[in-house]
């Protein structure tokens, strides 16, 4: 089994491997009450996102208000970043970030890694990983440490997020995901996730996809506490490992030039995440 799959065996508390629990044949298709359910989130877990929002709001608004003032001083555009995205049972929704990337940056080159991506069986490597022209000064430690992501707190308000569950991808990748790939917007997408805990950007995008519907088949109001407390560690290892490696710039990048890189950014145009990344 796979580093990311052990993982995730330690986080959800065991069960079959993702490989052997996710193959998709007449037995394993569900019926339309199994469907129904698997798409209506829990109350426990509406009850929590609540909660940890109200919680962690006095603590965070002074964090998003300084990260607001750094991005309006530092670069010319828009504070927030609003983009479309694919959420549950594939309906669309306004998605809100921290802008990270100056404003106007042209998504071609993202969306083409990203395609790439979906096609390979390699690493899921950030676009940016070794560093990118396009992003705003401190634009690259807010994304790593996941800052960039606060505002969707918005979205979890509206019920359109979970704090745990998917990242949610763009409608361009949704139109390119196979059937048996597109269980895995049978919850809420999420800021955080089992496949980000269980190795990320060491994954395949396969075994991103076959993490997030264990996620689902799984889910319980532990696993998503045990997910909460493993996030923190997680991001501050990348933040660790971001702060460590040479910044290169866009330009020298071997994944961006070739478009053959095997992860995608967290961020299209002026902002962050989908297969990465969705973060």
């Amino acid at each position: 089994m796979s580093m990311s799959g052990r993982m995730a065996e330690d986080i959800s508390g065991g069960g079959a491997g993702i490989e052997s629990s996710l193959s998709l044949d007449a037995a394993d298709s569900e019926s339309q009450s199994d469907l129904a359910n698997l798409a209506r989130a829990p109350l426990w877990k509406r009850v929590l996102d609540i909660c940890c929002v109200l919680i962690a709001i006095p603590t965070l608004l002074p964090v998003m208000l300084f990260i607001a003032v750094v991005i309006k001083v530092s670069s010319k555009g828009p504070v927030l970043f609003k983009q479309e995205r694919v959420g549950l049972l594939g309906k669309r929704f306004i998605l809100f970030k921290f802008r990270t990337m100056v404003a106007g940056t042209d998504t071609t080159v993202h969306e083409e890694h990203v395609a790439g991506l979906i096609g390979c069986d390699g690493p899921m490597i950030k676009l940016d990983t070794h560093g990118d022209a396009r992003l705003i000064p401190y634009g690259r430690v807010l994304r790593a440490a996941g800052l960039d992501e606060l505002p969707q707190l918005i979205n979890v308000l509206r019920g359109e997020m979970s704090i745990v569950g998917p990242r949610p991808c763009l409608p361009g990748e949704y139109t390119k995901y196979l059937p048996w790939q597109r269980k895995r917007f049978r919850t809420l997408p999420g800021l955080t996730g089992l496949w980000q805990v269980s190795g990320k950007n060491r994954t395949t995008f396969s075994e991103m996809v076959n993490l997030d519907i264990q996620y689902i088949r799984t889910r319980s109001l532990w696993l998503d506490l045990k997910i909460m407390l493993k996030t923190i560690p997680t991001v501050m290892s990348e933040v660790t490992y971001i702060e460590r490696r040479p910044n290169c710039r866009f330009p020298s990048n071997p994944y961006a030039a070739n478009l053959t890189g095997r992860g995608t950014s967290n961020e299209v145009g002026p902002s962050a995440g989908s297969v990465g990344p969705v973060s």
